[in-house]
């Protein structure tokens, strides 16, 4: 219990109830709007005490959490009557480091990736004829664009860039 007054605890309590002091306060504050005859206050009004339950939650959470690791860092201690030649005793539970709970490291995967070359798609290789012409010639203009050189299915969608 000791680990929960720490000043940096001590911090997070005050904030804690200073933030569910506020978000009840403003809850309330909506309320009276409400009553008032803003309607759209009832919802707001509604949303400061969720806030509230929100922060109440993240606080117990945390707590929780801390004095549950102190409980694993003993547990390790008391559980660490390692025999001389390195080995863990029937019965005992092997130590070092374990994950908290519910934080794991993500997993990484490969996705494969279809892989879409000029000849798979026409309007592809028209655009990067494009995009090459512009990285070639700096100074000129969109319209100044010749044209791609490529099908004719393709030539067709492109008399926008003939002047």
């Amino acid at each position: 219990m000791k680990r929960l007054w720490t000043p940096a605890w001590i911090l997070r309590h005050v904030l804690t109830v200073v933030t569910v002091v506020a978000f009840c306060a403003l809850g309330w504050w909506q309320i009276s709007r409400a009553r008032a005859g803003n309607t759209l206050s009832w919802a707001y009004a509604v949303e400061w005490p969720i806030f509230a339950g929100f922060v109440i939650f993240l606080w117990i959470r945390e707590a929780r959490y801390t004095l549950q690791g102190g409980r694993d860092a003993a547990d390790t201690r008391d559980a660490s009557a390692d025999r001389d030649d390195g080995t863990t005793p029937a019965g005992a539970t092997p130590t070092g480091p374990r994950p908290a709970p519910g934080f794991r490291r993500p997993v990484r995967t490969a996705r494969p990736r279809p892989v879409v070359t000029d000849s798979d798609d026409p309007a592809l290789a028209a655009y990067n004829h494009y995009l090459a012409w512009l990285n070639a010639n700096p100074g000129a203009r969109p319209a100044d664009y010749p044209g791609y050189p490529g099908p004719a299915a393709v030539r067709r969608d492109e008399s926008w860039a003939q002047p």
